[in-house]
C-alpha cells in the first residue's frame, strides 16, 4: 500500500549547503521510492513569522521553488504546492485550534524558548514580543500534515513533536466523533542525515550567517570557502580531519576514494590553502548544473508561479474531500 510522505520547506532564507545535504537530497530520494507518494510544499504562510516585507517573501518563495526544480525534484512525479494557495489549510487550521489545549502549547518548543530568553532577560512579562504566530504554529503545522493524510513527515529530532501534537489533535477529533476522520501521522527521522558546518565551524545556518549560499557563481563560492575557518597549524604540520570544516564539507560531497585521500593528506601536513582547494574541486562540479538550471528558471517567475498553480490544482483535489468528510461531522453545512 502506496504510503503519503509529506514535507514543508518554509522560505525564510537564500538555501544554501546544508539545505541540500539535510533536507533536499534526502527529500529528493523518498520522492523516487516507488512505495511513496510525495507532497511538497512552500510553507509561506508558516513564514510570516519572521519575514514581514511582501518582497521579500515573494523573493524567498520563488527561491524556494527553484532551489527544489534545479536540484532535481519533478513536479510531474511529485506534488509541489504553495501553502497560501490551498484554503482548506487555514479552514482545517481553525477547526484544529477549537480541539487543541492551550496547555499543548504551552510546550511547544518554540514558545518555551521564547519565553525563556525573556526570563533570561529579566522582561516582566514572559511573553513580550511573542506573537500568536508562533504560539499556535504547532496547529498551522498539524493542519499542514492532517489535511493531506501523510502517512511520514521527515523532520528533525526537534521537530518531533510536532508531529506528536498533530497525532493527538487527531486523535482528540477521531475520539470526539467516533470516526477515522483524520489520519494518524508518523515522524521519519533520519539519523544519517549529515549535519553540514558553517564558515565558522558552527552548524552552518543563516541564524548564524555562516552559510554557503547553494548558488553562489564560482567567484563568490571560491571567496566563501577561502573565508571557512581553520586553525592555525602551518603546511607541513599534521592536521586532524575530524575537527576541520573543510574536510567534513568535503566528505559529503566527494566519493569515499577522494576522502580518503584527502585524510591521507591532512596526516601529511596539507596546506589549508590546499585543503580549500580540494573542497572547491568537489564542489563546483556538482553544483554547476543545478546553479545554471536554477538561474533559468529564476529569470522565470511566471513558469515557476504557472508550475505552483498546477501543483495547487491537484493539492486542492486531495484536501476537498477531507474537508467534506470533517465538516460532515462536525455539522457544518457543504
Amino acid at each position: 500500500m502506496t504510503k503519503t510522505v509529506l514535507t514543508g520547506i518554509k522560505p525564510t532564507g537564500t538555501p544554501h549547503l546544508g539545505n541540500l545535504l539535510g533536507a533536499i537530497r534526502p527529500a529528493l530520494r523518498l520522492a523516487e521510492d516507488p512505495e511513496l507518494r510525495a507532497l511538497y510544499f512552500i510553507a509561506d504562510y508558516h513564514a510570516l513569522t519572521t519575514v514581514h516585507d511582501r518582497r521579500e517573501l515573494r523573493r524567498l518563495t520563488l527561491e524556494v521553488a527553484a532551489t527544489w526544480l534545479a536540484c532535481g525534484l519533478s513536479p510531474e512525479r511529485t506534488l509541489l504546492y504553495r501553502q497560501s494557495d490551498v484554503p482548506e489549510i487555514f479552514e482545517l487550521t481553525w477547526i484544529l485550534t477549537c480541539f487543541t489545549p492551550k496547555g499543548w502549547m504551552n510546550k511547544a518548543h518554540a514558545y518555551k524558548a521564547k519565553a525563556a530568553d525573556n526570563a533570561a532577560a529579566g522582561a516582566p512579562d514572559l511573553d513580550a514580543g511573542i506573537a500568536m504566530g508562533l504560539f499556535s504554529y504547532p496547529v498551522l503545522m498539524a493542519a499542514d500534515i492532517l489535511l493531506f493524510e501523510a502517512d511520514l513527515v521527515p523532520v528533525g529530532e526537534d521537530q518531533k513533536q510536532h508531529i506528536e501534537i498533530a497525532r493527538d489533535i487527531a486523535q482528540r477529533i477521531n475520539h470526539h466523533y467516533g470516526a477515522r476522520l483524520l489520519t494518524l501521522p508518523s515522524a521519519l527521522i533520519d539519523d544519517g542525515t549529515a549535519v553540514i558546518p558553517g564558515r565558522d565551524g558552527r552548524k552552518m545556518s543563516k541564524s548564524y550567517d555562516n552559510t554557503i549560499p547553494l548558488f553562489a557563481a564560482p567567484g563568490a563560492l571560491r571567496k566563501l570557502v577561502n573565508a571557512i575557518v581553520t586553525d592555525s597549524s602551518p603546511p607541513g604540520a599534521p592536521k586532524d580531519p575530524a575537527s576541520s570544516a573543510v574536510f567534513k564539507i568535503f566528505e559529503q560531497f566527494a566519493p569515499r576514494e577522494a576522502t580518503d585521500e584527502l585524510r591521507r593528506r591532512y596526516l601529511e601536513g596539507i596546506s589549508w590553502g590546499d585543503a580549500k582547494a580540494a573542497l572547491l574541486e568537489a564542489l563546483e562540479p556538482q553544483l554547476a548544473g543545478p546553479r545554471e538550471r536554477y538561474q533559468a528558471l529564476i529569470a522565470e517567475p511566471q513558469r515557476l508561479d504557472e508550475l505552483l498553480a498546477a501543483g495547487r490544482d491537484r493539492a486542492r483535489a486531495l484536501a476537498r474531500p477531507v474537508m467534506e468528510r470533517l465538516r460532515e461531522a462536525i455539522g457544518i453545512a457543504g
